[in-house]
């Protein structure tokens, strides 16, 4: 559906998107991530025909963004971060200058009109001015006006709802939790490089950071040491002697279930007759993920990743 090859965008001696190269299949919904800097809301511009690229290609169900304008815009429905509305007319009003301007007439027009005014549950408010609207409503119209025309793509910068099935779904977020339960894909970059794209769930299995078991004891720091000695599967522990005598620990561990761990540590405890007085497990997430991949600018081998060392991000970037 949307083929992203070599795509660069230079500002002078900046770069602000690297050789990035990634394929967007059609019907499924992809997160777009990275931290402040990353060159996201770059990307997405170049993308839906807003700004030009320095170099590569972005072509949208076969028509190149750049060679073939009118024929790609006409299949992405797009919506930035700051709703374009004009916020003397009312949604309906603001929706039929829209839809005129994507080329709809007569009685097809004021079908998708009423079709995006129900997908995005604006009835009640769409005969008030835009200005009346609270914030949330305000989006609503800008995801309607994307809608119109039933594009193929829809790329939002931020806000999601529920699209997929019937169209593909680009957008950008850092509700990762969100990211996590919608998304089939997840596309993440880091000083406008691509680290990583994979399901969610793939991500997770080759780039979760070690499970840990976090536990606080009375034994010094070299009995706790020999006692998690003959535990397998621990790759790294840290000490960390506190006041009164007491010493916290962090143990990680390559087991996918962390409990198996936590078992072995409370039998070793409770044969050496020392206190164990707390004990907590941390299980990685996709946010812990995000946030190594983002600080290290690097992915697990397993996964597609632009070769290379990043380029330094000057102006912020979403």
């Amino acid at each position: 559906m949307i083929e992203i090859e070599h795509l660069t965008k230079r500002y002078g001696g900046h770069t602000a998107v690297s050789d990035l190269n990634f394929t967007v299949d059609s019907g499924q919904i992809y997160g777009f991530l990275g931290p402040n800097g990353a060159g996201k809301s770059t990307t997405m511009n170049i993308m839906t025909g807003c700004l030009s690229a320095t170099e590569g290609a972005v072509r949208i169900d076969g028509h190149d963004i750049f060679e073939e304008p009118e024929q790609a815009k006409r299949l992405i429905g797009y919506l930035p971060e700051q709703p374009p509305l004009y916020m003397n007319e009312t949604p309906e009003e603001y929706l039929r200058f829209v839809g005129e301007a994507k080329g709809l007439r007569g009685a097809e027009l004021e079908r998708q009109i009423d079709e995006v005014i129900r997908q995005t549950g604006i009835e009640g408010v769409a005969r008030r001015r835009i200005s009346a609207l609270s914030k949330g409503y305000k989006q609503r119209v800008g995801i309607a006006q994307a809608l119109l025309g039933n594009p193929k793509v829809i790329i939002l910068d931020e806000p999601t709802v529920g699209l997929g099935q019937t169209h593909t779904v680009i957008f950008s977020s850092h509700i990762l939790s969100e990211v996590q339960t919608i998304c089939d894909q997840i596309i993440i970059i880091a000083k406008g490089k691509l680290v990583a794209f994979d399901t969610p769930e793939n991500l997770e299995q080759h780039l979760l950071t070690p499970n840990e078991v976090i536990l606080t004891t009375d034994a010094s720091a070299s009995e706790v040491q020999t006692l998690l000695e003959g535990i397998s599967n621990i790759t790294e522990l840290s000490l960390e002697e506190q006041g009164s005598g007491l010493v916290t620990a962090r143990v990680k561990t390559d087991l996918s279930d962390v409990y198996q761990l936590s078992r072995a540590v409370f039998s070793a405890f409770a044969a050496s007759g020392h206190t164990l007085l707390e004990m907590a497990v941390k299980k990685a997430n996709l946010e812990d993920i995000f946030l190594e991949l983002a600080d290290n600018d690097a992915a697990a081998p397993e996964l597609p990743v632009v070769e290379g060392e990043p380029v330094e991000s000057e102006a912020p970037e979403k």
